[in-house]
């Protein structure tokens, strides 16, 4: 069974569901559509009692540049970007969704994830990677702080000084460097990603669902207790960037593309 919405593909096969994140053209950039789409798929792959794995791609070359900014932002009744209500409404829930489904969910990242796009990979349980994909955590760059839960996830895996300098330098994380640190589970040539994550995911799918549901909470329990009160708090802080001159600046250096001058207020 294959159906799509307009940027997002879903295909059931066997026990196995394939949701695909389908702008290419955009590097699947995120836009409000294209997330409810994907919390949809996700809601539904969780839900359907005959499927018991999912596995989570991205069309064309790359998985997720994150969300699109050339997407011009609602305003706040004071006049700023909102930069919290889809947050709320649509990525956080999301992330919420991958992992609070009772099935495992696999993440075949190629090329570039990056902003939302790392939050969605890493959300997932078993995440692989391209061996020349690359994680990019370029929120500074564009005034703003990461979210989608990242901050967790990063903290978590990596540890707070590893995080850290990620995020506020906005560096540039290779998929073997990602591995090695703990950020994923495995590293492919990328002609082999996908039938490697076919496999895992096929693998999973004729495991014992009941369990693999099981040990999903348990280390959400262990690792990820406080994922939806740091998902809000991300969104809480996002706001404080809206009315700055630096945001400002650097939607402005984004479009012209050009190299932001941040004044720090």
């Amino acid at each position: 069974m294959t159906e799509e919405a307009h940027h997002i593909g879903y295909t059931v096969d066997g026990a196995l569901a394939r949701i695909e994140l389908r702008r290419p053209d955009a590097l699947n950039a995120l836009i409000p559509d294209m997330g409810r789409e994907l919390l949809a798929a996700v809601r539904r792959a969780a839900a359907d009692d005959a499927v018991r794995a999912v596995l989570l791609t991205g069309a064309g070359r790359a998985f997720c540049a994150g969300a699109d900014v050339k997407d011009e932002r609602e305003l706040t009744p004071e006049g700023h970007p909102d930069l919290t209500t889809r947050l709320r409404e649509i990525y956080g829930p999301a992330v919420l969704a991958i992992r609070a489904a009772p099935k495992p969910v696999v993440a075949a990242v190629q090329g570039a994830c990056a902003g939302l796009g790392v939050s969605f990979a890493l959300a997932c349980d078993i995440t692989l990677a391209a061996d020349d994909a690359y994680f990019l955590f370029a929120f500074v760059r564009v005034g703003l702080i990461p979210d989608g839960g990242l901050t967790a996830f990063l903290t978590e895996r990596i540890g707070i000084a590893r995080a850290t300098r990620l995020c506020m330098l906005g560096e540039k994380l290779s998929a073997q460097q990602a591995y090695d640190w703990g950020l994923i589970a495995g590293v492919h040539p990328a002609a082999e990603l996908r039938s490697a994550a076919e496999e895992v995911a096929q693998r999973l799918a004729a495991g014992p669902t009941v369990a693999l549901g099981s040990m999903k909470q348990a280390f959400d329990a262990a690792a990820h207790r406080h994922l939806a009160a740091q998902i809000e708090l991300e969104a809480t802080l996002q706001q404080k960037q809206a009315p700055t001159r630096d945001y400002a600046e650097a939607r402005a250096a984004f479009a012209e593309k050009r190299a932001p001058v941040f004044e720090g207020r």
